[in-house]
């Protein structure tokens, strides 16, 4: 059977690059930490690493090997959680990966909510958009993935449960009255993060065109100041909108465009006490009228 704890050191050199820098996370003597990968290679009969000049790289097997192990130990790290939850709610964590306009709109709420139901669990905060809060989800390293997807986005893998928090508007966002988007096929366009930008092409692909994408940032600040400057305009949900509004933009719904906000949490139902609390926090903060 493979020890966790040099599964834990393989992972550290993965992430860390060096021996030296794994040392240091692990708080052990780079000889341990050599140690512990060779004792893994004996384990697993494999050659995990190999030299690279003054430094070391892994092989194929290591970092096959480091992939599996990051699931498994975020996975027994999850676990550990869920155990001590079990004990009550008057300690313990409970962490959340969220995109940005959710943390700058209703996660607050949540957390304020939260925070008064049960004063002992501590809320850990990330933020980060659906792929990869997603990824850390899957991995063990949180708990809840606050995300959205839209009805042309790919589905997600199995294994993932979705609690559906509320549905977002799309806006489309002009330095002057922007009309529709059939209005704007010679237009220049800013797109946002990969999956808004995709549905930004499926819509204008509907309206007959391909936009000319002429920024592009995931930053709702900067980019409603480059539509208000004239430099293009943009489509952008209405959580974004809520969370920051340039005084200098005017905006108009988009029919048929929106955006599906759910929290997402690994398996199925029941879920241990501090994930439920959470998943109760959000929809009530989520909820119109709460």
């Amino acid at each position: 059977m493979l020890d966790v704890a040099r599964l834990r050191v393989l992972v550290a050199v993965a992430r860390r690059g060096s021996l030296t820098a794994a040392a240091k996370e692990l708080h052990y003597s780079q000889p341990s930490v050599s140690h512990h990968l060779a004792r893994l290679e004996a384990e697993t009969g494999a050659k995990l690493v190999q030299r690279a000049g003054r430094g070391i790289r892994l092989t194929e097997a290591g970092r096959l090997l480091a992939e599996r192990a990051a699931d498994i130990i975020g996975r027994l790290d999850a676990t550990a959680e869920e155990l001590a939850a079990h004990v009550g709610l008057r300690s313990g964590r409970v962490r959340l990966a969220a995109f940005p306009s959710a943390l700058g709109t209703f996660i607050p709420k949540a957390a304020g909510l939260l925070a008064r139901a049960h004063p002992g669990l501590r809320l850990q905060l990330t933020e980060t958009e659906p792929p990869e809060a997603l990824r850390l989800l899957r991995a063990g390293r949180v708990d809840v993935a606050v995300m959205f997807r839209y009805d042309d986005t790919a589905p997600e893998d199995s294994g993932i449960h979705m609690v559906h928090l509320l549905d977002d508007p799309s806006y489309l966002v002009s330095g002057t009255a922007p009309g529709e988007v059939t209005d704007h096929a010679g237009s220049a366009w800013i797109a946002g993060c990969d999956r808004c930008r995709s549905h930004l092409l499926d819509v204008c692909d509907k309206a007959g065109f391909e936009p000319r994408i002429a920024f592009t940032s995931d930053d709702i600040v900067a980019v409603q100041a480059l539509v208000a400057a004239g430099l293009g305009l943009t489509m952008l949900p209405g959580l974004a909108l809520a969370a920051h509004r340039h005084p200098d933009v005017e905006v108009a719904v988009v029919p048929g465009s929106t955006r599906h906000v759910y929290a997402a949490v690994y398996g199925e139902p029941p879920y241990p006490p501090a994930t439920e609390a959470l998943l109760t926090a959000l929809r009530d903060s989520a909820s119109p009228g709460r």
